[in-house]
This record gives structure tokens, C-alpha cells and sequence, in this order.
């Protein structure tokens, strides 16, 4: 039941994340990785803010939501942007002179 909750709220949290942040069709293997890490980045977070020393640690919904926005938010700041759907531009070689 446990292996349940953490895939729920993992694409729970991943699903919102690229509500907020996202762009593009939504990958649903990629939305679980990201909440599931999100989750682990906003425990962190809440263990830091709340004093408890630097502990990595899964938090809950809210907390999973604001560290997958992160990770999305690292993940377009270092150009790892999601799947696209259109079609690649036609190459220089080919233009009309």
C-alpha cells in the first residue's frame, strides 16, 4: 500500500509541477521521476527551513509539488527540455536561393 501512495503522490506532485512550470505534452514517466525527486528536494528543504539539519528525506504533497516545480525549473535552466511534438525545422542546405 506504501509502494501505492509514493507512486500517487510522485505523479501527483509531477502532474502539478508541469501544470505550473511545464510546457509541452506531459510525459507521465518522466512527471513520476521528477515528483518523486521533487519530494525528496522538498524535504530537504523543509528540513532545512524548519532547522532540523540537512536531512534528505520525502516530504508530503505540498512539499513533493515545490521541489518537482524545482527540478523542473533546474531542468529548463540546464536545457533538458521535454519531448516535443513538432517537427524538426528544415535544414539550411535545402533553402531556395
Amino acid at each position: 500500500m506504501l509502494i501505492l501512495a509514493i507512486i500517487l503522490i510522485g505523479l501527483a506532485a509531477g502532474w502539478a509541477a508541469h501544470l505550473l512550470v511545464g510546457r509541452g505534452k506531459p510525459d507521465y514517466a518522466r512527471l513520476f521521476l521528477v515528483g518523486i525527486i521533487g519530494s525528496f528536494v522538498g524535504g530537504l528543504i523543509g528540513s532545512l527551513i524548519f532547522d532540523d539539519g540537512l536531512e534528505l528525506r520525502p516530504s508530503g504533497l505540498i512539499g513533493s509539488i515545490i521541489g518537482a516545480v524545482i527540478v523542473l525549473l533546474v531542468m529548463r535552466a540546464l536545457g533538458i527540455s521535454e519531448r516535443r511534438t513538432e517537427p524538426p525545422s528544415p535544414s539550411s542546405g535545402n533553402r531556395k536561393r
